[in-house]
C-alpha cells in the first residue's frame, strides 16, 4: 500500500486503477475506522480509479488524530495535492461523509461529485458514547458496535467491526465523535453544487435513514438510494447493493459530462 508524507503525517492508502477509468474515486471512512471499511466491490469498482485513505492516526497512517471536521478535510486535501490526485467523487462513510460535505463546500475545485453513505448533515452524539470513550472504552466499543449494525449481520462482520474499534486509539475516536458532535451543516447543504448520490440502510440506528433523506432534500442534485434492512454499516451488509448504487451514479455522471469525471 503506497505512503505519501503531508506535514508532520504519513498518509497510507490503497489504490485500484482500472485501465478504463472514466472516474476517480475517493473514499473516506468513519470514526475510528481505516480504508478496510470499504469493501472490495468498492474499492475496486469498474471504470474508476479509487483511493482509500487511512486517515492520519488510523490504521497504518501515521500522525495524530484531529478533532474537527475541517482540520481533517484539509489533510485530505493536502494529500490530494501533495499525491497529484486529480478532482475526485469523494465517497465518505458517517464522519467521512461530513469531511465530505464541508470539502464539497470549502475546497469545491477538488470535488468533482459526492457518494455519501450512511451520515448526515449534523451528526450529533450521545453523551453515553462521548463519556463513554474516555471512561470504559471497551464497553463503549460494545455499545456502538450494537448501534452500528441492521436486521441479522453475518456474525463475522460483526466481530470485525469490533476488533478494528478496539485497534484504535482511544484518544483519537474520542475526538472523532467530538467532530461528528461539533459538525452542522444543515443551512448550508443549498450551497454545495457538486452531484450527490445519498445512500442509507433503512435500520441504521446511527444516522437514520431520515438523515439520508434530509441530504437529498437540500442538496440541489442529489438523488437517494434506501438500502433495506442495512444498518450503519451499510457497505459492509450489502456490498453489492452500494457498489451498484454506485455504478449506476457513475453512469449517469459521465453520460452528463463525458469521461474525467
Amino acid at each position: 500500500m503506497p505512503e505519501q508524507s503531508v506535514g508532520e503525517d504519513i498518509i497510507y492508502y490503497a489504490v485500484h486503477a482500472d485501465a478504463n477509468a472514466r472516474h476517480v474515486l475517493l473514499l473516506i471512512h468513519g470514526a475510528g475506522g481505516s480504508h478496510l471499511v470499504w469493501p472490495g466491490a468498492v474499492r475496486n469498482l469498474p471504470g474508476a480509479t479509487v483511493y482509500a485513505l487511512d486517515l492520519p492516526g488510523h490504521g497504518r497512517s501515521w500522525g495524530r488524530g484531529r478533532s474537527s471536521i475541517a482540520d481533517y478535510a484539509r489533510v485530505v486535501v493536502e494529500w490530494m495535492a501533495t499525491s497529484g490526485v486529480p478532482p475526485a467523487i469523494w465517497v465518505g462513510h458517517s464522519m467521512g461523509g461530513a469531511i465530505a460535505q464541508w470539502a464539497a463546500l470549502h475546497y469545491p475545485e477538488c470535488v468533482a461529485g459526492l457518494i455519501l453513505v450512511a451520515t448526515g448533515a449534523r451528526l450529533r452524539v450521545s453523551p453515553q458514547i462521548l463519556e463513554g470513550l474516555r471512561s470504559n472504552f471497551h464497553c463503549t466499543v460494545e455499545l456502538i458496535t450494537e448501534w452500528s449494525w441492521g436486521v441479522d449481520p453475518p456474525a463475522r462482520l460483526v466481530e470485525a467491526g469490533r476488533r478494528m474499534l478496539l485497534s484504535a486509539d482511544p484518544q483519537v475516536m474520542e475526538g472523532d465523535y467530538r467532530a461528528c458532535d461539533a459538525f452542522d451543516v444543515m443551512d448550508r447543504l443549498g450551497e454545495i453544487r457538486a452531484p450527490a448520490l445519498v445512500i442509507g440502510g433503512t435500520a441504521d440506528r446511527m444516522t437514520p435513514i431520515k438523515y439520508a433523506e434530509y441530504l437529498t432534500a437540500h442538496i440541489l442534485d442529489a438523488r437517494l438510494v434506501r438500502i433495506e434492512r442495512a444498518g450503519h454499516m451499510v457497505m459492509l451488509e450489502q456490498p453489492e447493493a452500494v457498489a451498484e448504487a454506485m455504478r449506476s451514479f457513475l453512469t449517469e455522471l459521465a453520460s452528463r459530462t463525458g469521461p474525467g469525471v
